[in-house]
């Protein structure tokens, strides 16, 4: 007995620790300000979406595939997908899908050389590596946007199929790669054959929902092959998740038949938790909140707000157009691990969430100020760039 007081006495630790990370964070895309309590009794049910879920369903029927379609469905819309010519699944996130466009890739193109610039997410490098394919890195400019130039170079030395992965939102800047300006490039050398995949896994929910005149199209508009969106960062689950999307044109070479299920495969994993696409489908349809338009235009507001309160009181931080990744030199490591903020070499961010409020980034501001002074007074310098 007292063991099992024990144990529980530790869940209540958990979940108090839990409870006080969660109001701290501000330097990574997870959305904290979600409420799936109406879905708890479906805790009780192993829910595994097995293989294609646009084939007909698998033997196993405890499953959400129905829901799952659904949710590729509005997906489909929203990055205007051709009606007759798009297939996807909820994934576990945004590798998974940044995979599964490669593989695609690889399997209409062999021999094609993926090129990514020097700001691409780590998963891109990664699932290269695993699917055994040959890369080409891109240098970015000050901004974190690939250099159309040094793209246009490297394109020109290989003559191989390209396999191109656009940034729809850098991890540490959050720059927007112009896929409108990267086929006027293709066009230019009169590339014809080639494989383009956007990694929209963070703006690929917040670009959709602001003005479309203030926005440069990146998705099926512009004949891309697939995309790659995360359902946790933006709108919020207890669960990582994501959306592929492709074009069912493309999925020919991929999946088979399993006898064992019933159906098709044609997803990474196979076996795929049927919980995230009820989580998405929820979140989209029945939440009882004010609509995304509403929500990414007060995220952006509190980055503009953020960035105002940093340099008012003399210290350089900056955002791309519609972004609410906002940089800013990095503090120290007490800060920058008290408020969970991401950091590479002299820089740091905050992303101005659902959940972060306007008392959380002026306490923010406060606590890097009183840092910066620290540091400003010792020995340590700084090699930090100002805004491009």
């Amino acid at each position: 007995m007292a063991s099992r007081k024990g144990h529980f006495l530790e869940l209540d630790r958990l979940y108090a620790h839990l409870q006080k990370a969660a109001k701290e964070l501000a330097g990574f895309p997870a959305s904290q300000l979600f409420n799936y309590s109406e879905l708890f009794h479906f805790l009780k049910f192993h829910i595994n979406n097995i293989g294609d879920p646009f084939q007909n369903p698998s033997h196993y029927r405890i499953n959400t595939l129905n829901i799952e379609r659904q949710v590729i469905d509005r997906f489909a819309e929203l990055f205007h997908a051709p009606k007759d010519d798009y297939w996807g699944y909820v994934t576990n996130g945004g590798t998974e899908g940044n995979l599964f466009g490669l593989y695609t890739a690889r399997e209409l193109y062999p021999d094609g050389v993926v090129f990514y610039s020097d700001q691409t997410h780590y998963s891109i490098p990664k699932n290269v590596k695993i699917l055994r394919m040959q890369g080409t890195v891109v240098k970015s400019t000050v901004n974190g946007e690939i250099d159309y130039q040094d793209l246009q170079r490297s394109l020109l030395t290989e003559k191989k199929v390209p396999i191109i992965v656009a940034n729809i939102g850098t991890t540490m800047k959050g720059a927007v790669d112009d896929v409108v300006r990267i086929k006027e490039i293709l066009s230019d050398l009169g590339i014809k054959h080639y494989y383009l995949h956007c990694d929209a896994a963070f703006f690929g929910m917040t670009l959709p929902f602001l003005p479309e005149l203030e926005v440069q199209p990146f998705d099926f508009r512009m004949d891309i092959d697939s995309i790659a969106i995360s359902g946790h960062k933006m709108i919020g689950t207890p669960i990582p998740c994501g959306v592929i999307l492709t074009r069912k044109s493309n999925q020919n070479a991929i999946g088979s038949a399993v006898e064992y299920i019933g159906t098709k495969d044609n997803t990474i994993t196979g076996s795929r938790n049927g919980l995230s696409p009820l989580f998405l489908w929820y979140e989209l349809h029945c939440a009882q909140k004010v609509d995304f338009h509403t929500v990414i235009h007060a995220c952006i507001e509190k980055a503009g707000y953020a960035v105002k309160k940093f340099n008012e009181i003399g210290i350089e931080a900056w955002r791309n157009k519609n972004s609410i990744i906002v940089i800013f030199p990095k503090p120290s490591e007490k800060v920058f691990k008290k408020w969970q903020l991401a950091v590479e070499n002299d820089i740091a961010h905050i992303i101005t969430l659902p959940h972060v409020t306007f008392g959380m980034i002026d306490q923010i501001v406060d606590h890097v100020a009183a840092d910066l002074k620290i540091k400003k007074n010792g020995k340590n310098g700084s090699s930090y760039k100002k805004k491009p």
